[in-house]
């Protein structure tokens, strides 16, 4: 019944989305509820209200914020609250948890004196009280084009929400300049610290490393790829789910490299429950579910992505990075993209299974590397201490609306 009730909500979250009619009668009757509720509600300054993938998980930068505003002695006064969407299944220590979409998540994030999350709270409606500050990490930097620069504008959400985010993060001017015109959001909002989620990375210790690797028990004998593809949301099945299908065979990879290597396999969050790694062994490893991607960047050797974001946070480690662009006219010419793939990551790209094959047995760790370092120091300006300094943001304006 659970597993029923769960592809109903999103079967339906899918044609709201998908329709400006649906959307706009949820948009308009949903704010207005909302804001309605709002009249009953006092606010609480020292409520502070965090989101996180829209209530999927406890991870990325609102945890790193989260658990950094836990060890500060000036936040021990404040109220913490987590909205999930399944919160029995999540451990959140110091916290009070809240199922999102709930009469309750709307309460609390009406009391909220700050919101932090890395994607949205207000769920497509428009509710944000003037006196909550609004605190937005976002999730990565850009390589393929969103907002208002994206050429395949399906989703209904931007047509009259609108971010009203008081202060947003940027790893660099790259992407400030880029989220500022993409978003709508002044570029003076920007506050570019860093990503909190990336501090970690800035350790390259070999003690983190081996530590890592036993934690998710990994061989010592073996060097780990980390392959973690993006999702194509211009490729949906006839419920609107977005389906992702690389043309690779694990088996030939295996034949190919399993003497030297073996494969942390991670889907991107949105298909993850719909792909089925077949065959899983020794040599790949599905960590689609593993909650800490972190965890699995130390622990691994080089990238194999195509046009995610984590190109960005894995140059931080200086470890080599392949791009894997097996359709890459398509995603340019339908998506778009910020720059050239072919150009800008470490090695170029790859476009068949076997050129993939050839570069990884042929790969030069050393040149490869100095392409990385070259990547991050072009893309990012500053990370390793943005837990702290987002931290001391929130604190400031906290204070302010006392």
């Amino acid at each position: 019944m659970r597993i029923y009730n769960g592809m109903w909500r999103t079967k339906l979250k899918n044609r709201i989305k998908s329709s400006r009619f649906l959307y706009g009668l949820y948009f308009y009757f949903g704010s207005a509820a909302v804001r309605l509720l709002r009249l009953f509600i006092v606010p609480r300054n020292d409520l502070v209200l965090f989101v996180c993938f829209g209530g999927k998980k406890y991870d990325d930068s609102p945890r790193a914020v989260y658990e950094w505003m836990l060890r500060d002695d000036e936040c021990s006064g404040l109220h913490f609250v987590w909205a999930f969407e399944k919160p029995s299944q999540q451990d959140v220590p110091g916290a009070e948890k809240v199922r999102i979409d709930s009469f309750a998540y709307y309460v609390q994030a009406l009391r909220a004196g700050c919101w932090v999350t890395n994607s949205g709270v207000e769920r497509g409606l428009s509710f944000k009280p003037r006196s909550t500050f609004l605190l937005n990490t976002w999730h990565g930097t850009p390589i393929k084009k969103i907002g208002q620069d994206a050429l395949n504008k399906k989703e209904c959400y931007e047509i009259r929400s609108r971010y009203k985010e008081n202060v947003m993060l940027a790893q660099g001017k790259y992407e400030a300049d880029i989220f500022s015109r993409a978003f709508g959001i002044d570029r003076d909002k920007y506050a570019v610290v860093g990503l909190p989620r990336n501090d970690g990375l800035s350790d390259r210790s070999d003690e983190t490393y081996r530590t890592c690797r036993k934690k998710l028990g990994l061989p010592e004998n073996k060097k780990v790829i980390l392959y973690a593809p993006t999702f194509r949301e211009f490729d949906r099945d006839k419920h609107l789910n977005i389906t992702l299908a690389p043309p690779i065979d694990f088996a030939k990879w295996e034949a190919s490299l399993g003497g030297e290597y073996l494969v942390l396999f991670r889907a991107h969050y949105e298909v993850a429950r719909i792909l089925n790694v077949s065959g899983a062994s020794d040599f790949v490893h599905d960590v689609s579910d593993y909650p800490r991607l972190n965890d699995l960047i130390l622990a691994s050797d080089l990238l194999i992505s195509d046009y995610s974001s984590i190109f960005f946070d894995y140059a931080i480690q200086e470890k080599p990075m392949l791009c894997f662009a097996y359709d890459y006219e398509k995603y340019r010419d339908t998506r778009g993209m910020y720059f050239d793939l072919r150009t800008e990551i470490p090695g170029g790209i790859v476009t068949t299974e076997q050129e993939l094959l050839n570069a990884l047995t042929s790969l030069d760790y050393s040149e490869n590397i100095a392409e990385t370092v070259r990547f991050r120091d072009k893309f990012i300006d500053t990370y390793g201490d943005a837990s702290h300094r987002t931290v001391e943001i929130i604190k400031s304006e906290l204070r302010k609306r006392a």
